[in-house]
């Protein structure tokens, strides 16, 4: 196996590089050197004579290259299983991290090398963190959050991060800046996961947020705010959230109407709107009669900033499922070379990591897939990636069992025609 401190330079027909240079056609070359790009451009314009003779070369053919992928909200602590939560308050910290490690590979298996952990107890996501990063186990780059902030009681309530009012909430965010957490997230409303929280009440108002938001950003960290109920969302966005997580305008009758002002706020102000769409989309379309439609593609229409996020680990969502996400955006209108940059560059930027990753640039890290198609119109050449390359290491995939072989008939038909599913996230 290629090491991370190997010099080589990869070679493809074509390179997406998501960058301001744009794409690379008829011939494109990606020289990666101790972890990182240095140097990106057209093969015919390498400058050979500036590189030992021996340089590896790896000519990938017909290939395209494109940057290693990103999924602003998951949880690795979830297992994607039937009663995720049941599992995870069953199991010990021990349990917990070799279930957070496994989570992990499955992501990095599919091509995703940022992946954002947004909700796990005593700080196991830190511990999982460094673990990949000191390369004492394989996954994507790891950003971490911490407990969710949530009231007593509140949303996810069992991972230990309840907080009531102002100052609670302020020494919280404190504490987890202490603890080495990247980035913060406070529960806005209730959601479906939590027996007794309801998904359209507003948990914290506007002035409990924003003291979230201004501890947060005090010390250089992002806020995502967990927001179904128009309320929680609207509160969050007044309160200057850096993400919106779910944003899916739950009322409380159970519809999902998109409040046209709010959506407009939304689009005009600095939050980035991460959809937690995944593969299932079709079987809670079908089981609402086609009245649920996810509000994707109303946000986009009135230029809100999506970023690709999947809620992995939730209810029979195993974190292998990525690419299928990719494919629900496409399928409910948006073009897949957007749902591209939704996953990379646009990511990057919103998680304020694109000094890191998410574009080809000399450089960033060497975060870097080849796939055997274009992903000008479809995306379903990400389902098998020819490399899979992660701060400059080469990483064989794991295998998994087919997607419709976990679950019932209904999420079997999402799972085989996934340019039409999503996920009802928690």
């Amino acid at each position: 196996m290629r090491r991370a401190t190997d010099m080589i330079l990869y070679t493809a027909r074509r390179a997406l590089t998501q960058d301001d240079v744009g794409d690379i056609e008829d011939g494109a070359a990606v020289l990666v050197h101790d972890g990182v790009i240095e140097w990106v451009g057209r093969a015919a314009d390498f400058p050979s004579a500036d590189y030992a003779h021996d340089l590896e070369r790896i000519d990938l053919g017909a290939a395209t290259l494109l940057p290693g992928l990103i999924d602003a909200h998951v949880h690795l602590a979830f297992d994607g299983g039937p009663a995720p939560v049941e599992r995870m308050m069953a199991e010990s910290d021990p349990q917990q991290v070799a279930l957070m490690l496994r989570s992990a590979r499955e992501l990095l298996s599919v091509g995703v090398t940022t992946a954002r952990d947004l909700g796990a107890r005593s700080y196991l996501d830190v511990v999982v963190r460094d673990a990949i990063a000191d390369g004492t186990a394989r996954g994507p780059r790891i950003l971490t959050s911490g407990s969710p902030i949530t009231v007593t009681g509140g949303h996810c309530w069992f991972m230990g991060g309840e907080a009531d009012g102002e100052l609670e909430v302020r020494k919280l965010v404190r504490r987890h800046h202490r603890a080495g957490v990247d980035g913060i997230k406070v529960m806005s409303t209730g959601g479906f996961m939590t027996a007794g929280s309801a998904p359209w009440y507003a948990q914290y108002d506007e002035l409990v947020l924003r003291a979230a938001v201004e501890e947060a950003h005090r010390v250089g960290k992002k806020v995502a705010a967990h927001a179904h109920g128009v309320e929680g969302i609207d509160r969050a966005v007044r309160a200057g959230v850096d993400t919106l997580e779910h944003c899916s305008f739950v009322h409380p009758d159970g519809s999902h109407a998109v409040v046209p002002e709010l959506a407009d706020r939304i689009a005009a102000s600095d939050s980035y709107v991460s959809p937690t769409l995944n593969f299932r989309v079709a079987e809670y379309i079908e089981r609402s009669g086609g009245i649920y439609r996810p509000p994707l593609m109303d946000l986009v229409a009135r230029g809100a900033k999506i970023i690709v996020s999947t809620d992995s680990g939730i209810d029979e969502v195993p974190h292998y499922g990525y690419v299928g996400a990719l494919e629900v955006m496409n399928g409910l209108g948006m073009p897949a070379r957007d749902v591209l940059a939704s996953a990379t560059s646009i990511a990057a930027d919103a998680l304020g990591i694109a000094h890191i990753t998410g574009r080809l640039r000399p450089g960033l890290a060497a975060d870097i897939l080849a796939v055997e198609a274009d992903l000008d119109t479809s995306l379903t050449a990400l389902r098998q990636p020819i490399l899979i390359l992660a701060r400059g290491e080469e990483f064989t995939p794991d295998r998994f069992a087919p997607l419709r072989a976990m679950f019932s008939d209904g999420a079997a038909s999402a799972a085989a025609h996934p340019g039409h599913a999503h996920e009802e996230s928690r």
